[in-house]
């Protein structure tokens, strides 16, 4: 939802006339590097003239001669990761950070602020720019602010952190585009980090702090949260007051108008002390498309007339949802592991966008190194990320879990080639589920699209020590996260509960070739099947079913997702290209021999014309073990599969036949 600031009065008047720090980077030496020639600017690591550097820049200057430079084509992003410095950690007062910024068109922007003096330990804020989209979190809540900027041209950004009220601002060009409470108020720096795909300049940076007095009695309008961002979303209005004064707030009115309706609170019975924040509710709305001003109101506190700074009583914002592309289902996949101490921060941010965005959001946990690994999904996305905690919003690329805001609004404003249903049969006593996964094309789409289903399962609980979660933020040292700074480390596993754990991926994590014809006209659908045996410690009632359009490119196209009672509802279909099917047909043109077998067995194959076959041998929950190309096979044909080394059980050996899969069951003894 974008937000434009129409009025606000400051907290207090500031004198910026002679900031703690400037640099427009013009007594430098273009093309060296800029750590060696500042003391003020380093990198992440403190290594400075390397590739973690920045090198000064005279292509393009908001004051000429020069700038800095980011960029980065990396899936993970960098290598330059350079750091602004403040000289000490604030606590207290008013700190405003300004940048000049070039962000190319179609391309994005990155930086984050520091919370502590050593770098990594906590972040105060993520600011994300991508193709005009401005994004906000403070790495607990995202979207504090959606907005947008200028592209391929200079503008100002500049943030303004009251830390002794937590009331934080966003301005672009001065014009203010969000106000909030801040999770984190500690700043010790600021990291400039290109992100995959990132084209930015920099230039005319500056940083100033100055006292904030506290004024006797104050009710402080701080933010307006309507509980939804998106169009025909009802959410449930929030406005944040800020207790500004040294007097206890214990009364006070709210009025909130949206969209020719006004509706009042009347808080009373409260004791709100200085920096306090009380939110106060208002009935559900919803969010209608288009611009609409919101206008908040705080009055008659502590039964007066008025407090001590009535400019700060009133916010006016206009909101201007996003308006979701029709079927879109964005996917977002998190990299996760019981062993990693920072990887609770994915867990929060999972269920906050599942909380927020359900209708909108599929989110598969993709665990390594610990008991509810998929070892096939972890290989995959292993591939592409830097580490761990890390998230892909359809495949986009690497960011951490509290910065997804950014590619989720960019891929849930893209229209899909296709909408999927997921249609499903359930048998309770064999726990054989089939899914059929219809794919109908609003769009034409050419080239090599793939099909592929996840299953995912939530209130996954275990015993042991592999199901305790570290906790790096427990006790609080590294701030708030969901609940975690009040857990020890590790997490014991009585008290963990898993949402969102990938279960199996089927065929592969890079999906089925073959599947859809080259050419697909909008108005065509397809059906894919998959078969999936469920282990009796899975709970089929937590269990959802997600289907996957996967584009050439290797990035998720859209998604379709649905619970097994849905699935089994909406019906279950047969298709001509056949996902991992377990029926077997007379007229069928391969077939094993041995089977049961031990140590080999043959794919055997009768096929009539000239053909191109894939084939790979999985376990039943998808994992890949071998996989073989073959080209120009006609006639009789026998393939060896070697079988050594293999457990003895079920596994599944799928033959692609010029497009047409089909699935033999392959006992191994």
């Amino acid at each position: 939802m974008k937000k434009i600031y129409l009025l606000v009065a400051g907290l207090a008047a500031f004198n910026l006339n002679a900031q703690l720090f400037s640099d427009n980077f013009d007594a430098y030496t273009a093309g060296q590097y800029l750590g060696p020639q500042s003391l003020t600017w380093s990198t992440w690591s403190g290594t400075e003239g390397g590739n973690e550097d920045v090198q000064i820049s005279s292509t393009n200057a908001s004051s000429a001669p020069n700038a800095i430079y980011f960029s980065s084509t990396a899936a993970n992003g960098g290598p330059q990761d350079v750091v602004l410095k403040f000289g000490q950690l604030y606590n207290s007062g008013v700190f405003t950070l300004q940048n000049k910024f070039y962000v190319n068109a179609g391309k994005k922007g990155y930086y984050n602020i520091q919370g502590a003096l050593t770098i990594g330990n906590l972040w105060a804020l993520n600011v994300n720019m991508n193709a005009g989209q401005l994004t906000i979190d403070d790495g607990i809540t995202p979207n504090l602010v959606v907005s947008s900027y200028p592209e391929a041209t200079w503008f100002e950004l500049k943030i303004e952190a009251n830390l002794t009220l937590h009331v934080w601002k966003a301005y672009v060009n001065g014009n203010l585009v969000g106000t909030w409470v801040n999770g984190v108020n500690t700043v010790a720096s600021a990291d400039f980090f290109p992100v995959q795909n990132t084209q930015m300049y920099i230039d005319d940076v500056m940083f100033d702090h100055v006292p904030f007095t506290v004024p006797a009695l104050d009710a402080m309008v701080a933010d307006i949260d309507m509980g939804a961002e998106l169009a025909t979303q009802s959410g449930t209005p929030t406005v944040k007051v800020v207790n500004g004064g040294s007097t206890a707030i214990t009364s006070l009115k709210v009025d909130l108008t949206y969209n020719g309706s006004t509706t009042t609170q009347n808080v009373t019975g409260v004791n709100i002390a200085t920096a306090g924040v009380y939110n106060v509710s208002l009935p559900s709305t919803v969010l209608a498309a288009g611009s609409l001003p919101i206008n908040a109101v705080v009055y008659n506190v502590n039964g007066g007339a008025g407090d001590n700074t009535p400019s700060n009583d009133t916010l006016i914002e206009l909101i201007n949802p996003i308006v979701p592309a029709p079927g879109k289902m964005v996917v977002g996949e998190e990299a996760t592991g019981t062993w990693c101490q920072w990887c609770p921060r994915g867990a929060v941010f999972m269920d906050l966008f599942e909380t927020k965005y359900q209708d909108f959001w599929a989110g598969i946990a993709v665990h390594n190194g610990d008991p509810m690994t998929v070892e096939a999904y972890d290989t995959g996305i292993g591939t592409l990320i830097g580490g761990y905690p890390s998230a892909l919003v359809d495949r986009l690329g690497d960011v951490d879990p509290s910065g997804m805001s950014s590619d989720f609004f960019t891929r849930l404003q893209t229209a899909p080639k296709a909408t999927l249903v997921n249609g499903a049969t359930w048998d309770a006593t064999s726990r054989v589920l089939n899914v059929s996964v219809r794919y109908n094309f609003a769009l034409a789409a050419n080239g090599n699209y793939k099909s592929a289903c996840v299953l995912t399962e939530d209130g996954v609980t275990g015993t042991g020590a592999g199901w305790s979660q570290s906790n790096a933020y427990a006790g609080g040292n590294n701030g708030v996260m969901g609940g975690y700074e009040s857990l020890p480390t590790p997490v014991p596993a009585a008290q963990m509960v898993y949402d969102h754990v990938a279960r199996a991926i089927a065929p592969s994590f890079t999906g089925m070739t073959g599947i859809f014809p080259t050419t697909v006209n909008a108005g065509d659908a397809h059906i894919v099947n998959y078969s999936f045996t469920l282990p009796a410690g899975w709970d089929e009632n937590e269990i959802q079913i997600i289907g996957l359009l996967i584009d050439p490119t290797g990035k998720i196209d859209n998604a379709g997702s649905a619970d097994i009672t849905t699935a089994v509802a909406n019906g279950y279909e047969t298709g001509l290209n056949a996902g991992i099917a377990q029926v077997l047909e007379s007229s069928r043109p391969v077939a094993l021999a041995p089977n049961p077998a031990n140590g080999t067995s043959a794919i055997l194959m009768n096929l009539t014309t000239e053909s191109e076959v894939h084939i790979e041998l999985t376990d039943l929950n998808g994992k890949l073990i071998t996989s073989g190309e073959y080209t120009n096979l006609s006639g009789a044909q026998s393939i060896s599969i070697n079988l050594n080394g293999l457990s003895a059980g079920m596994y599944a050996v799928n033959i692609l036949i010029n497009g047409t899969l089909y699935t033999e069951k392959l006992i191994v003894e």
